[in-house]
């Protein structure tokens, strides 16, 4: 059968994309880049904004005819919007045959397996709390869709411990779970056998990893120490670290390392205290600035880029002043720069969206400037 594979979404929804065509790929499937030509079709979805999740949604819609013209076909919806519209999906779209989550991600082989003996298969029911990374890759598989020159997306870590009163993230994907350390680096080794000779280390919140084993504990400063041992890896990234979590030993490690890359992305999202308190983020803008500093002296060239949320609820014209501020205090190499909007199911949805649209581009635009200038 021929497989084709559409990831809407971050670099862990690539990284979960390889995950389901492995199991796949066991059973023979072809990958295929025509989607025409496609017996099975994954869509792997995200939800962290209503843009994405309506993206997906038209491609669902799209996906009609396609269905239509040979009812064995086989459509497959994943991922964050998938974890989060559940049963609405399948009443919304009929010709959708099987859902499955984020939280289901790892349990896809058996998922998938069930699936193609009965057809029928309960892609209602959560998964348990653990994260079995044997389930999670077929021994031999070379397959890397992540590959971005030469670069290999491995997870970590799944689900998010946070609350950030916008994000729907951890509702869709759960609480922390973690990979062990003996995996990751397997997972590694077989990329970069594979050709790969970067590597992404993926999470959530990434640099809150951590797992104890009989070995010991292993945090994500011990676990890039070891990745970094690796003689294929020729350079380490890792999306998205929490200011929380940017530890003075981390710090070090960074220091010491001499393959993790000196372009750093860490999401500040404001710059204003009042902001970041509602928005739960668990830091001050004091402490970001002090973070960033010693980040600049441990990395020679640090390249610290970031997002930014404007238009919070309940954002005044000082608290983006704040924000405008920070830009020039740190010098950020780029920033993601978005306007609020209320994501349902969200603490946020429930606070009145109270800055106009107009004012929201106003301040978008002075803040994408600034940026710049800071440079």
């Amino acid at each position: 059968m021929n497989l084709f594979i559409e990831t809407l979404g971050c670099q862990m929804n690539t990284a979960d994309s390889e995950e389901m065509a492995d199991a796949l790929l066991k059973k023979g499937a072809r990958l295929t880049q025509e989607r025409a030509k496609a017996d099975v079709v994954i869509l792997n979805t995200c939800t962290v904004r209503d843009h994405a999740e309506q993206k997906a949604l038209s491609y669902l819609g799209r996906l009609k005819d396609w269905k239509k013209e040979n009812h064995e076909r086989v459509l497959i919806v994943a991922g964050c919007a998938a974890e989060r519209m559940k049963k609405s999906l399948k009443h919304r779209f009929p010709h959708v045959d099987l859902v499955v989550g984020a939280k289901r991600i790892q349990d896809f082989p058996d998922v998938i397996d069930n699936f193609f003996k009965t057809r029928n298969f309960d892609w209602f029911a959560e998964s348990e709390e653990s994260f079995d990374g044997a389930k999670m890759r077929t021994e031999g598989d070379t397959l890397v869709l992540g590959q971005e020159d030469e670069t290999a997306f491995v997870t970590i870590m799944r689900g998010c411990n946070y609350s950030c009163s916008y994000c729907i993230v951890p509702s869709v994907r759960g609480r922390e779970i973690y990979l062990e350390p003996e995996f990751i680096l397997s997972e590694v080794r077989r990329k970069t056998a594979a050709g790969a000779t970067k590597v992404m280390l993926l999470g959530q919140t990434v640099n809150s990893y951590w797992h104890r084993g009989p070995a010991g504990m292993t945090d994500f400063p011990d676990l890039l120490e070891q990745v970094e041992a690796i003689p294929q890896v020729t350079e380490i990234r890792f999306m998205s670290p929490h200011p929380h979590y940017m530890s003075a030993k981390l710090i070090a490690a960074l220091s010491r390392t001499k393959k993790v890359s000196p372009e750093i992305h860490m999401p500040v999202q404001s710059g204003s205290n009042r902001m970041l308190t509602a928005m739960k983020r668990n830091y001050t803008r004091e402490d970001f600035i002090q973070t960033s500093s010693a980040m600049r002296q441990a990395v020679p060239g640090l390249k610290l880029s970031t997002d930014f949320i404007v238009g919070f609820p309940g954002e005044a014209e000082e608290d983006f002043d704040q924000t405008l501020d920070l830009t020039r205090d740190v010098r950020f190499s780029m920033a993601f720069c978005f306007k609020y909007s209320p994501r349902s199911g969200t603490e946020s949805a429930a606070l009145a969206d109270d800055i106009s649209r107009e004012v929201k581009e106003e301040r978008l635009a002075r803040l994408l400037a600034a940026v710049e200038a800071s440079k």
